[in-house]
């Protein structure tokens, strides 16, 4: 280590670089949280580095500091979507994970973020691969796992028959709410889960 006149350790020498400054997990997902929020008031197209920060409470080089564009900040916020992903339902029987799933995902896309947010994403990703990559992950692979166990276990109970498509129970168990939630924009009305559920294990072969 360097050493002053006097023959001390030099306290320049001892300094943190400035490039090497701590990351506050605190600001970090405050600049997240204000990513959703701005997706929701003002859209992909609109939303802005400036307005992202200000709506956190930090400055613009906060958030450059961790990500060098917005796009790159919603592909980060995307990921740590799918990296959540929806629980794994294990209700001993086909019906039961098919009726939960459905309550998840239709309070999910109930949302009043994921309403205006998940339909923009999705008109923006026609123009970006990367984000249209990311949104592939959060929204259908990091799913399509669970469908896959969901259907194998109910192979395995001899509920349906073997060969049944996981895929296709993804599409089925997704597909009727985002139309009708997010596309329609129409209410769930009483009973419409559990005559969706009926209508998913019946398409699986099952009863």
């Amino acid at each position: 280590m360097a050493k002053d006149g006097s023959g001390n350790d030099s306290v320049a020498a001892r300094r943190t670089p400035a490039g090497a400054a701590v990351l506050r997990e605190d600001k970090t997902e405050a600049i997240r949280a204000a990513v959703f929020a701005e997706l929701a008031a003002v859209g992909f197209a609109r939303m802005s580095i400036e307005g992202i920060a200000r709506r956190a409470g930090v400055g613009k080089t906060a958030v450059y500091r961790r990500w060098r564009s917005k796009l790159h900040l919603v592909l980060d916020v995307v990921s740590a979507v799918a990296a959540a992903g929806m629980p794994t339902p294990d209700t001993g029987s086909l019906h039961g994970d098919v009726r939960m799933l459905l309550e998840v995902a239709a309070r999910a896309l109930r949302h009043p973020m994921a309403s205006q947010i998940i339909p923009d994403l999705l008109a923006e990703a026609a123009r970006s691969p990367e984000l249209a990559s990311a949104l592939k992950a959060a929204l259908h692979d990091s799913q399509e796992g669970i469908a896959a166990a969901m259907v194998a276990r109910a192979v395995e109970r001899g509920e349906i028959p073997a060969g049944a498509d996981g895929r296709l129970a993804l599409d089925l168990l997704t597909g009727p709410l985002y139309w009708r939630l997010l596309v329609v924009r129409d209410e769930v009305p009483s009973g419409y889960l559990d005559e969706l559920t009926t209508a998913v294990v019946s398409a699986l072969g099952g009863r």
